[in-house]
């Protein structure tokens, strides 16, 4: 039975169980899918400040969790915080993102998508992810809600009312064919505005779940995992255990063996 690890980048345990029971709803019979938050950090990603501080202790979960038998684990943000860095410090691990995956999918649906965001400060941070992907051509527009993190599900309504009005701006005068609901706390209305805008609408934490399925069998069946030859390169045993990294770094300790 093949193990996935959800990592929510957030100090709060608030919303894992609501995802916990979106992600089995759509998880294949046979996967196992665990939701955790971290032990200590920020409520919310919003400001790079906030990524930066609870990086560290994600890559630390993440490469843990290879060590416990996990075969893939899935970066709970859109902002895909450290999606590369994973992936060069994970030797079997599949690494899956809900911006990548989303955007790939999306590409693959449509000639041009828009991301529905909570508020415009998270554009520049979230164009990188578009530039870094190769994808920036089929960008169609960013949209903004004017919601926080924390908002979307607060007045689902509300929520839903603003997401249709901003997915309708994007198709109707920016010429989107695929809507992105950029935020991991989109979840849930992807149905309604499908209904509603006879275009797909790609829920984030479905696209990322099924990406990271996707990878499993990619790798048991094929052999196909993240290249190891120049980006993801992992950094060398002997180089860390000279330097006394985990002597340094206790969170480290046992993690490169």
């Amino acid at each position: 039975m093949p193990r996935i690890l959800w990592i929510n980048p957030i100090a709060t345990a608030d919303y894992d169980r609501a995802l916990q029971e979106w992600i089995d709803t759509a998880k294949r019979p046979e996967t196992e899918v665990d939701v955790v938050s971290l032990a200590r950090g920020t409520r919310h990603t919003e400001y790079q400040f906030y990524e930066t501080l609870v990086m560290p202790d994600i890559l630390h979960r993440l490469k843990r969790a290879e060590k416990d038998g996990y075969a893939a684990a899935v970066l709970g943000c859109f902002y895909d915080p450290g999606l590369r860095v994973a992936r060069e410090i994970t030797d079997r691990m599949v690494v899956a993102a809900p911006a990548e995956a989303s955007m790939l999918i999306a590409a693959a649906l449509g000639h041009r998508f828009s991301i529905l965001v909570g508020r415009r400060k998270w554009i520049p941070r979230m164009h990188e992810n578009v530039v870094n992907y190769g994808l920036e051509k089929r960008l169609a527009s960013f949209e903004s809600v004017d919601l926080g993190v924390e908002d979307f599900q607060k007045d689902t309504q509300e929520t839903e009312r603003r997401l249709t009005e901003a997915a309708r701006r994007a198709i109707e005068e920016k010429l989107a064919e695929v809507i992105i609901l950029g935020c991991g706390l989109q979840y849930g209305f992807y149905e309604v505005l499908q209904k509603k805008l006879g275009v797909p609408v790609i829920d984030v934490v479905l696209a990322a779940l099924k990406h990271a399925e996707l990878g499993i069998e990619l790798r048991q069946r094929f052999g196909w995992g993240h290249s190891k030859r120049y980006d993801y390169e992992s950094p060398p045993t002997a180089e860390i255990k000279a330097w006394k990294l985990a002597e340094q770094f206790p969170e480290m300790k046992g993690l490169w063996t």
